[in-house]
């Protein structure tokens, strides 16, 4: 079965190199925290507020041993106002049996607003 593995983080400024190290941070905790193989994975759909531009943030996944054939894409969030700004989004399709309940969804920096209800990793 294919599940949905969200996660979110926030950066200081529109920085590419602030981007990436924030991005690859994330997707390393999404990958612990729900024991993820690169096999696993169907494809990774990154977002970026529009205040974010300097950078792919699907770079960051080319930092992470072993994930370089996996399929990535960035596309733009909507500028919603009054929305959380300098935000980075993944979406992680993952083959596996976990049930939704136990889906560690990943939630860091100001990104935790997002989902407090979900932001248990954040929180720590």
């Amino acid at each position: 079965m294919i599940r949905g593995i969200r996660g979110a983080t926030t950066v200081d400024e529109n920085n590419e190199k602030l981007i990436l190290e924030e991005t690859e941070i994330l997707l390393k905790e999404m990958i612990k925290e729900n024991n993820l193989k690169a096999e696993q994975v169907a494809s990774v759909l990154f977002s970026v507020t529009e205040d974010l531009t300097a950078c792919f943030p699907a770079k960051a996944m080319r930092a992470v041993e072993g994930w370089k054939y996996v399929p990535v894409m960035c596309t733009r969030e909507i500028p919603v106002p009054e929305s959380l700004s300098l935000c980075v989004r993944v979406m992680m399709h993952v083959n596996t049996n976990t049930s939704q309940q136990e889906i560690k969804h990943v939630y860091l920096r100001n990104a935790v607003a997002l989902r407090p209800d979900l932001a248990e990793i954040g929180k720590e």
